[in-house]
């Protein structure tokens, strides 16, 4: 199996690329409807598909003449967990001010 040249990490870092994701939450689309939503052109959509692809947050299907697109999410677990990493770390940022502010309330 060849390695991908796409991480999930890249794949969303292209607003255009996560519209596309979230296009595709609803249903399954062919590239026409896809396309549809942007003001660039049909090869660049496509483009941005294969990405989504190599990252494996997209698959297609061939429907008689038609392919159509849909999102595979489970690759964002790996974006969820590494985002929990930094939440957690806010979390406690935003405990310690909490408590700091609450000490200067209390010396007034």
């Amino acid at each position: 199996m060849a390695a991908e040249k796409h991480d999930v990490f890249q794949a969303i870092a292209d607003p255009t690329r996560r519209q596309v994701l979230q296009l595709l939450v609803e249903q399954d689309l062919p590239i026409s409807e896809i396309a549809s939503h942007f003001q660039i052109s049909r090869t660049a959509v496509v483009k941005h598909l294969g990405v989504l692809t190599e990252a494996g947050l997209v698959d297609s299907e061939k429907i008689g003449r038609e392919k159509r697109y849909h999102l595979r999410p489970e690759p964002l677990s790996e974006v969820k967990d590494w985002l929990g990493f930094y939440e957690q770390f806010w979390e406690n940022k935003l405990t310690r001010l909490k408590h700091v502010l609450e000490a200067e309330e209390g010396r007034e």
